[in-house]
């Protein structure tokens, strides 16, 4: 499984990183276009390193006109897993952990935390991960309005359902469903948003779809995404929608600490804690 993955893993990465340039530049245009008072949002760049091998650039705004803090963050990283790390794994069906825990993984991970109330929330991420036993992709992206317009809801969809179809016309009911179930706050009883697609482990035994299929993924997020800020940004909003977006991401802060599977990750193999972390917003408030 080693052999003949060099290449994969290094177009793997340069794909994510390229797609971080491109989310990164049409962040900054917005904040450009945007208007008012202050000044336009800028990102600083701080790269990361993970002790056991590997790091990546961890990319946040904060105090933008548009965005009250956003992170682009891009990784490749590789080592051996500790033992907690490979029994998640293993419980998984990925085989030979115990023998052979090496593993390399690249991706890209983003949150946005929007300042006009009416504007939503959103979260991406397109990711390969690699053993020398099995390899897979994953990802997907959601949106996590306070106040809700159905027609951004669908609007949403409709993009990522598009980027489904165009590789398999199972892919986006599946991946919604999964999607509900995985972003779904127990203890809350409700889910973080309003959904979109979340795939894991997807390995059909052709590479080169799972990857073209990934990439579609993450090349349409800024489509779906875009629209629906350029619709709300501008929306005059008052001092009680201030308090139910804040409420709103207290709920979103506890399901990334509790539940989210990437956090979880993160931290277990020794990422840098301010990138794993970067997910969490500004402010948030709990009633």
């Amino acid at each position: 499984m080693s052999n003949g993955f060099d290449d994969r893993k290094a177009r793997a990465a340069g794909w994510f990183r390229e797609l971080r340039d491109r989310i990164v530049t049409a962040f900054e245009g917005l904040e450009d276009s945007h208007g008012g008072s202050g000044t336009p949002g800028r990102f600083e760049v701080t790269p990361t390193s993970r002790a056991d091998g590997g790091g990546g650039l961890m990319s946040v705004m904060r105090g933008g006109r548009v965005f009250e803090k956003v992170g682009v963050n891009v990784s490749e990283v590789h080592g051996t897993l500790g033992e907690r790390a490979q029994r998640a794994m293993a419980a998984r069906g990925v085989p030979g952990m115990d023998s052979d825990p090496r593993f390399w993984a690249s991706g890209i991970s983003l949150v946005a935390h929007m300042v006009n109330p009416h504007s939503p929330a959103v979260h991406m991420n397109t990711r390969m991960f690699w053993t020398p036993h099995a390899w897979w992709f994953g990802g997907g992206s959601d949106l996590n309005p306070c106040i809700e317009y159905p027609e951004d809801t669908a609007a949403f969809h409709a993009v990522l359902k598009a980027a489904c179809d165009g590789h398999n016309p199972e892919y986006y009911p599946r991946f919604k469903a999964w999607a509900d179930e995985y972003f779904f706050v127990p203890h809350r009883g409700r889910a973080r948003g309003v959904g979109g697609i979340f795939f894991d482990d997807l390995n059909t035994g052709d590479w080169e779809a799972d990857f073209a299929f990934t990439q579609s993924v993450g090349s349409a997020f800024l489509p779906a995404f875009l629209p629906v800020t350029e619709a709300r940004r501008h929306a005059p909003w008052t001092e009680a929608d201030r308090e139910t977006q804040l409420i709103h991401r207290g709920l979103y802060a506890e399901y990334n600490l509790v539940y989210d599977r990437g956090t979880k990750f993160g931290l277990e193999t020794g990422h840098d804690a301010n990138a794993v972390l970067m997910s969490l917003p500004p402010l948030a408030r709990w009633p």
